[in-house]
């Protein structure tokens, strides 16, 4: 049975890793990434290169028909939305895969499906290193706490950072799905005024708003915040 995707009892997430030491939540925190970096790499062929490409214009990235990139990291931003949003009367790419993979029920490979089908892009902020391992970040519109396992973040993130990112739960920690951005005051308000649209709806309900994490990402690219970031992992993608 999956863990619920947020605690918000504070002490719940230390609670939680009494009996864990750092090692055994590091060693099932890479088990589990390494599955969804297989899921990653098996949904991207369920994305066109038509869709990819309309994604990567809205985002800035393409002139005259061709994709131009100041950093290869700008293409996880379209990736992301290409994954885990869709038009009006379309399906998400996840779901789609998620529909044809065939994944003895329970396993891990199970599990880590269905919790990123249910990732949700969200603004949090670092509050504290967890006891273990990974970091305690509070969702700033949803107003819970997640337990946030990721190495690089754990690293290189100071307490009190917020940043936008999707999030998924597999486990009784939570994962990024891939996307980090680092948000500033100005950053904000741009993003704002990008989506108009959305301001007759309440915070809550537009941040799950497919345009809401478009304009924070196309905000991000034009306003060079995306140059602070630099990941891993370069999912592999194919226009074919």
């Amino acid at each position: 049975m999956v863990a619920s995707v947020a605690l918000r009892e504070e002490n719940t997430f230390e609670d939680a890793a009494i009996a864990q030491t750092r090692g055994e939540v590091i060693a099932r925190y890479r088990q589990l990434r390494a599955i969804s970096k297989q899921h990653h790499s098996n949904v991207l062929k369920f994305v066109s290169g038509d869709a990819m490409m309309r994604h990567a214009r809205r985002l800035g990235l393409v002139q005259g028909g061709t994709l131009v990139l100041d950093d290869i990291e700008e293409m996880h931003l379209a990736f992301d939305l290409a994954i885990h949003t869709a038009e009006a009367g379309r399906s998400r790419a996840i779901d789609r895969y998620a529909g044809s993979a065939q994944l003895a029920p329970g396993s891990d490979e199970a599990l880590v499906l269905e919790a990123m089908c249910r990732a949700r892009f969200s603004l949090v902020r670092v509050e504290r290193r967890h006891e273990a391992a990974g970091l305690i970040v509070k969702d700033l519109i949803r107003k819970i706490e997640h337990w946030l396992v990721d190495e690089g973040l754990e690293s290189s993130v100071p307490d009190g950072s917020v940043m936008a990112t999707r999030l998924y739960t597999p486990e009784r920690f939570s994962m990024t799905a891939g996307v980090n951005i680092p948000v500033l005051f100005d950053l904000m308000a741009e993003v704002i005024d990008e989506v108009p649209q959305l301001r007759c709806k309440e915070i809550n309900e537009a941040i799950d708003d497919r345009r809401f994490a478009e304009a924070f990402y196309r905000v991000a690219i034009a306003d060079g915040t995306m140059a602070q970031v630099a990941y891993q992992d370069v999912p592999v993608w194919s226009k074919n």
